[in-house]
């Protein structure tokens, strides 16, 4: 197997990258340089035609797209530990958290990518006023997981899954591009803290 992706600040590869981690499995990963559109070229897109990373190409040629498919897929190889659940209801409750963080706080974050960040300006069409109201947005989602933290240490509950570390990334990617939590968000700070200090983080 090959990995398709980048290096750090970007959230994606990197979810994949620390799924990894959590499993003790390393996989080759090639990177693509986005700065140079090499995802958006045709060579590329007979691997993913949404000219998207990261990708998994598996050893007979087949590939997968979108980091929840793919970790899914490797958590189908890689059992333990788990992160996606041990049961029905607990895989139902994380694929739920997972829905929330994508839709409610990565949504916003990378509306503001987009549309309000100098280093997009170049790539498409900017509405800057629609980029910069997905600040408020990003503060209201953020508060939003920081009142649910309030009572468990992991996004989805006692366990560190696929929906902490969807929720780092976003967080980091967050930070990176001017959109820090909110100083008042105490749970959602500690939460961060501790889902960073796991060796995983720094992959």
């Amino acid at each position: 197997m090959k990995l398709y992706g980048a290096p750090n600040p970007a959230p994606n590869p990197r979810r994949v990258r620390i799924f990894l981690a959590e499993k003790g499995v390393s996989i080759p990963e090639t990177f693509v340089d986005m700065r140079k559109r090499e995802h958006k070229a045709p060579e590329f897109r007979e691997k993913n035609p949404a000219g998207q990373i990261p990708v998994l190409e598996l050893d007979d040629g087949r590939v997968l797209s979108e980091t929840v498919a793919i970790c899914r897929y490797l958590e189908s190889l890689y059992p333990a530990p788990p992160l996606f659940g041990r049961d029905a209801f607990e895989r139902a409750e994380i694929e739920m958290w997972i829905r929330r963080v994508e839709l409610v706080m990565m949504v916003p974050v990378g509306m503001f990518w987009r549309h309000a960040h100098p280093y997009t300006a170049a790539l498409l069409t900017q509405y800057k006023d629609f980029g910069e109201s997905n600040r408020e947005r990003t503060v209201e989602a953020m508060t939003w997981f920081d009142r649910q933290l309030r009572d468990r240490p992991f996004i989805a509950g006692e366990t560190y899954t696929m929906a902490d570390i969807c929720a780092l990334t976003t967080v980091d990617f967050a930070a990176f591009i001017g959109l820090p939590m909110p100083e008042e968000a105490e749970a959602l700070r500690a939460w961060r803290a501790r889902v960073s200090a796991r060796p995983s983080a720094a992959a």
